[in-house]
């Protein structure tokens, strides 16, 4: 059924707007595209499903969810939407459907929990109020008792996910913390956070809601987001400010004598900077052990995004992975814009280890960055890079990580290694080094030596 677009709530505390249409997909008996004048053939209705061309809510994000997350689908998506207030459609757009891969591990509670179903990746087409869908097995033909033909998943429904409004403009009053910050990480030698605690865990202290401090306008859950970040800015801040090297390697906690190769922490966008609704995911967070490793993906999403636009797809993004595809929270720990700009992702602290969904089989002790955009055929811009080797240079440095070194993690299980199997990778990997994947695009895997040779100069190297 149709949900109506959500009004923004009148009254403090107040949660971005937002809302997702879940439409069921129906039997196609026409697959073939209007415009060719080919007659049409009926089709098995096991392998060609879709939604005729239809007006719809608001929305700018859409993507293709199912009920069993181990199903695959075995075959093509594509989508025609209409941009809103005209008779516009857009051509056919195809969504990446082989999106297992980003997922939280086999056995983990957030993959037992019941709730998590298969999906495509979501496809960001901007403002759009009308929508069609067709989606064909890849043995799909006009014999509807064709053996061959491999059924689609049950239960297909189309999601269309409006991001809502973008959050208000910080206050005068969210400045900057002043003096040197409190420590926030272990020694090099042990690379563990002090706060790390099991997968389980409840969130800390520092974020329970009798312990917080006074912060009006912020839900109990929002205060409990930002104040796991308490140290680094102040509560409700839309962004932790960039430091100097010299000023985050004061952060670092460090074994006597020994020396600190921590980067200059960059700029970071807050949750509440980027307008998540804290709502929306699970209250407790979750931790891993330490930070080994990080896998760079894209989000492929598409690259018709501007960078003012960037909250807007993040919020769809968060949206369609907790509402729409049943995880606990937004599936990578960062995000990075095509202009550079970086996005705080999974709630739990951006100096903490937290456990992401983001690289199935090897979660635990990694870390996951999403370059928004679709990176398999268009070079990634440079700056999208360059943060991508400012935030590894900071992140991994706090846990003594040589960004341009290598590392061996336990395998979750995955495509690509067996449950249990030791993988030797590099410290800085794409998302296809984990697991058999096309992520992150051919396009930024070529960029990811560029990132580790700068991330390494960066941490002093």
């Amino acid at each position: 059924a149709q949900a109506p677009v959500a009004q923004a709530p009148a009254a403090a505390p107040a949660e971005p707007s937002g809302s997702t249409q879940s439409l069921p997909l129906r039997p196609l008996t026409d697959a073939v595209p209007r415009s060719t004048g080919k007659p049409t053939e009926s089709l098995n209705p096991a392998a060609a499903q879709g939604l005729l061309r239809r007006d719809s809510h608001r929305f700018s994000l859409v993507g293709v969810v199912w009920d069993d997350a181990d199903t695959e689908l075995h075959g093509t998506v594509q989508v025609r939407t209409r941009a809103t207030g005209t008779t516009k459609w857009s051509g056919w757009q195809s969504l990446e459907t082989h999106n297992t891969d980003h997922a939280a591990d086999a056995g983990s509670p957030e993959r037992e929990s019941g709730t998590v179903r298969g999906s495509t990746a979501p496809l960001w087409v901007g403002d759009s109020d009308g929508v069609e869908v067709r989606v064909r097995s890849e043995t799909a033909g006009p014999r509807s008792g064709a053996p061959d033909t491999a059924p689609l998943p049950k239960g297909l429904q189309v999601e269309l996910v409006d991001p809502g409004d973008d959050p208000e403009p910080e206050t005068a009053g969210a400045t900057p913390a002043t003096g040197t910050p409190s420590a926030v990480t272990p020694s090099a030698g042990t690379a563990t956070p002090a706060t790390a605690t099991p997968a389980t865990a409840t969130p800390a202290s520092a974020a329970q809601p009798g312990a917080l401090p006074e912060a009006p306008a912020l839900s109990t859950a929002a205060a409990e987001s930002s104040a796991v970040n308490a140290d680094l800015a102040p509560l409700g801040a839309a962004e932790i400010p960039a430091l100097s090297k010299a000023e985050s390697e004061e952060q670092a906690v460090v074994a006597a004598g020994a020396k600190p190769f921590v980067g200059p922490r960059p700029r970071i966008v807050t949750r509440k900077g980027w307008g998540a609704d804290e709502s929306l995911r699970e209250r407790a967070f979750a931790y891993t052990s330490t930070v080994k490793a990080a896998f760079i993906h894209h989000s492929a999403t598409g690259n018709n995004y501007t960078c003012a636009q960037a909250p807007s797809v993040l919020r769809s993004i968060y949206r369609y992975h907790v509402k729409s595809s049943g995880w606990r929270d937004f599936g990578y720990n960062f995000a990075v814009d095509k202009c550079g700009n970086i996005y705080e992702g999974r709630a739990g602290g951006v100096t903490k280890a937290v456990l992401g969904a983001h690289t199935l089989g090897f979660n635990t002790n990694s870390m996951g960055i999403a370059v928004l955009g679709t990176y398999s055929s268009k070079n990634p811009p440079a700056a999208a890079v360059t943060a991508i080797a400012k935030l590894t240079a900071w992140k991994l440095g706090l846990f003594g990580r040589n960004p341009k070194g290598k590392v061996t993690l336990v395998s979750g299980g995955s495509g690509k290694y067996k449950k249990g199997a030791k993988a030797k990778l590099n410290v800085i990997s794409g998302h296809r080094d984990g697991f058999a994947t096309e992520c992150p695009g051919i396009r930024l895997y070529n960029k990811l030596g560029t990132a580790r040779t700068s991330s390494a100069k960066l941490q002093g190297r």
